[in-house]
């Protein structure tokens, strides 16, 4: 089994290094600078209890891989770049190599299930940091990370049992799970706040804004008739720790625009909230502001943590939507 990363930023590269560590056979595909590091020198992995440069393979396409019938194929990459990713691969002949969404929001495994038979979900929680080409930080422990994995929409066969047993075989924590997307749905509500967190810190995610979109979310969830799990949390297994000489980022949606990627991923994430809500005719205000948010602080390029719970509170007042 040969494991193929498309994205080799926070997560996939945490992931790639790790399984490469490991002794697996790693294939990433990267691009820019990332992409010229890993080639030149490797990828530094630095964990709590480590600091390693790691070597594996790493291409700039998919058509630089002859891809094997063995092949599991990973999506990393922020959703906004899925339906283009998922297009490349197709066309360079992956017809029924597994494909495994490890993003956030559920927008991702529809996408996938469009063009390929074998797609799986799965529940990611691992704090990684990438900020710096040739760096990831992992600030996970005791395990890297913690993952719920099964068949999209729902089932668990021999590919989920292989994968997770080489996570487990890799530092991270792998869970078989059968009804997977109940607990993608669970951590959709946690990532709600992931633009809160980009615009003010921390803070931003105890605001009373965050506290709003998560209730404006669970409100349109349960119109929407859909199954919410947050059994997917393992606090006992992992937490997070501080690693010596690294200031934490924040979330992925901070980490892009502090790289300045030109996107953030709101729109999959609050937007899955206001297209639901739509669809089953629940106002979704706060979330909708969410959105806009998202798109400000790209187009603005407003640098992440300036701004604070009570302005941003402020202007949804001022923008009458509440």
């Amino acid at each position: 089994m040969r494991f193929v990363f498309y994205g080799v930023g926070a997560i996939g590269g945490g992931l790639a290094a790790s399984l490469a560590q490991s002794g697996r056979e790693v294939v990433g595909i990267a691009r820019g600078a990332q992409l010229e590091a890993i080639r030149g020198t490797g990828l530094r992995l630095r964990t709590p209890d480590s600091d390693e440069v790691v070597r594996f393979a790493c291409v700039a396409s998919p058509e630089e891989i002859e891809f094997r019938s063995d092949d599991v194929i990973f999506l990393t990459m922020k959703t906004q770049d899925t339906k283009a990713a998922l297009e490349a691969l197709q066309i360079c002949g992956v017809r029924s190599q597994p494909v495994i969404c490890m993003q956030n929001g559920i927008e991702n495994e529809r996408l996938a299930l469009r063009l390929f038979e074998n797609v799986y979900a799965a529940v990611v929680m691992m704090p990684a940091d990438y900020v710096r080409p040739g760096e990831v930080v992992i600030n996970g422990a005791p395990k890297r990370g913690v993952f719920n994995i099964g068949r999209y929409p729902s089932g668990v066969d021999q590919v989920v049992t292989d994968v997770c047993r080489a996570l487990d075989g890799a530092g991270f924590a792998g869970f078989p799970d059968d009804d997977v997307m109940a607990g993608k749905y669970g951590k959709l509500l946690m990532n709600l706040t992931n633009v809160l967190d980009a615009a003010c810190g921390r803070e931003g995610r105890q605001s009373a804004l965050g506290k709003a979109a998560r209730t404006e979310a669970e409100a349109v969830l349960a119109a929407a008739g859909i199954a919410v799990s947050d059994d997917y949390r393992q606090d006992d297994l992992m937490r997070i720790v501080e690693v010596e000489g690294v200031k934490r980022t924040g979330s992925s949606s901070a980490q892009s625009l502090l790289r300045g990627t030109g996107s953030i991923e709101t729109d999959y994430l609050n937007g899955e909230i206001v297209l639901l809500g739509r669809l089953n005719g629940v106002p979704v205000p706060v979330n909708r502001f969410l959105c806009d948010l998202g798109r400000r602080l790209v187009v603005e390029g407003i640098e992440p943590g300036s701004l604070s719970p009570e302005e941003l509170e402020a202007d949804f007042a001022r923008s009458g939507a509440s």
